[in-house]
């Protein structure tokens, strides 16, 4: 008899989702689905509003990656608004967005995956935590990652009021400045933040790909799928963060698509399915094909595993001493063991934290000329950045009032969402079999969709037809007198 297992909910991620697993009459995995049952409408609810209003609102579509959307939102409004901002404005803007960059990404690496590497994904759940990992590796490590976390966290604070929902973002420019005072702290967290990149990525090579059981099971085919990538690229198509093109490859790592922000319609196409609320992406140009890898599939992976496939090299040479190692130990681009994004996402807040460093020093930082006015409403305009778990678009219209009449949100879990599915469903296959399951073997499931660093939360745009709702009527005892769904 079909059997279904339930994870729910999902442990270490951010929003709320869960896993339905299917078994045949063997006890083996028949089929698995990844399913988010909560709804966000800001693509909806923020029409009719002024455009410039997007920066203090989009913050608050998540508390993990407020900085991604309010930099989008921003960027949008300098093409809305047919304004270029400041060579300084630009400057404090990167600033600020790799300060995100290095918070973002250490939260996820050591609070929400490392336990199960450091830990083992056997060990037992209530130690398999960040209190857990910090019994294993020590306090002291323990105080430098929040020490690391909160020093950019007063940048972001320093430069667009707050850390966890930043605010501020102008068309043209920035709400603020620094002087020559606040550049002293500032050089003193970036060059930091730079020391810490590079004993964060010791320590995985130490701890994780010195176990040899941690290095097969990065390796393990379970965890291993083929899609194509996309990522934006800058200047001799190096990874970026804050501009420049986009990037696809194949599943062989030939470039299949090189296109600017604006004309993301024609490369992206979004696909609803009834059981889910994200709304599936795929490449535009293959058309829909399902749920499938390998060699001709239309879908794609975005995030810190993408930017090292998709790039011809890290920006900053640190980085790419990392870039070098990390291909070299894994076989050779493009690189598709899902697990390897951990990896991927050290040496992606090494560059951010290196990119700092030199920005710190550069004597434009402090200039006053800090937003260009000479606003020019074009009523249309695409923010794209490189969000740390991938690509993010925001698109907006406007009426000849600069009202907002048009807005689409596609962001990185959406990119990654259809290739989640696949993961999870490969992992279940690998791990359930004959019926066996165990909390550690749900948890080798788990990391499959945990190495994207999945944002629900911002995702959820799509209502396939109704409300997943089921409201349940009991009496006082408890009895069910009706179900409405």
């Amino acid at each position: 008899m079909t059997k279904k297992i339930t994870i729910n909910p999902m442990t270490r991620l951010e929003g709320h989702g869960k896993i339905e697993i299917i078994l045949d009459d063997k006890g083996d995995v028949k089929d698995a689905f990844w399913q988010v049952e909560e709804l966000r409408g800001f693509e909806v609810f923020c029409l009719g509003r002024p455009s410039e209003e997007m920066p203090r609102i989009v913050p608050n579509i998540c508390g993990v990656c407020p900085s991604a959307h309010h930099m989008a939102s921003t960027k949008a409004l300098d093409r809305v608004w047919g304004v270029e901002p400041t060579p300084t404005a630009k400057l404090l803007r990167q600033l600020e967005y790799n300060a995100f960059y290095i918070e973002d990404h250490y939260i996820h690496f050591f609070f929400l995956a490392a336990p199960d590497f450091i830990l083992g994904p056997d060990a037992p759940v209530a130690e398999r935590n960040i209190l857990g990992l910090l019994g294993k590796v020590g306090r002291e490590i323990g105080e430098k990652v929040i020490d690391i976390r909160k020093r950019n966290r007063d940048i972001i604070r320093l430069l667009f009021s707050k850390a966890p929902h930043p605010e501020g973002g102008l068309p043209g420019g920035m709400p603020r400045g620094i002087t020559e005072q606040e550049r002293a702290v500032i050089q003193e967290t970036a060059s930091m933040s730079q020391d810490f990149a590079q004993f964060a990525i010791k320590l995985f090579k130490d701890l994780v790909l010195g176990d040899k059981s941690c290095l097969a099971l990065i390796k393990n085919p379970a965890y291993s799928l083929e899609t194509c990538y996309m990522a934006l690229v800058g200047e001799n198509n190096k990874a970026s963060f804050y501009e420049g093109k986009v990037r696809v490859i194949d599943t062989r790592g030939e470039q299949i698509a090189f296109f600017d922000p604006d004309d993301y319609v024609s490369h992206v196409g979004e696909w609803v399915e009834p059981w889910n609320y994200i709304k599936l992406t795929h490449l535009r140009n293959l058309g829909w094909k399902g749920l499938v890898e390998g060699e001709g599939t239309s879908l794609y992976r975005v995030g810190p595993l993408a930017r090292l496939n998709v790039a011809d090299g890290m920006a900053t040479p640190l980085a790419q001493k990392e870039y070098e190692i990390f291909f070299d130990t894994l076989g050779g681009k493009p690189v598709h063991n899902t697990l390897a994004m951990h990896w991927a996402r050290l040496i992606c807040a090494l560059q951010a934290a290196e990119h700092n460093k030199i920005i710190a020093d550069m004597p434009e930082l402090t200039s006053r000329d800090i937003r260009n006015m000479n606003l020019n409403l074009k009523r249309k305009g695409v923010g794209c950045v490189e969000a740390p778990r991938g690509t993010l678009f925001h698109h907006y219209e406007t009426d000849d009032k600069g009202f907002l009449t048009l807005i689409n949100l596609v962001v990185a879990t959406q990119h990654n969402a259809a290739p989640i599915c696949l993961s999870v469903k490969k992992a279940a296959q690998e791990f359930i079999k004959g019926g066996e399951v165990r909390e550690g073997l749900l948890n080798r499931v788990e990391m499959a969709f945990r190495a994207y660093d999945p944002c629900l939360a911002c995702a959820t745009h799509s209502v396939p037809g109704r409300i997943g709702l089921r409201l349940v009527i009991r009496d006082a005892d408890g009895k069910v007198l009706r179900e409405v769904s």
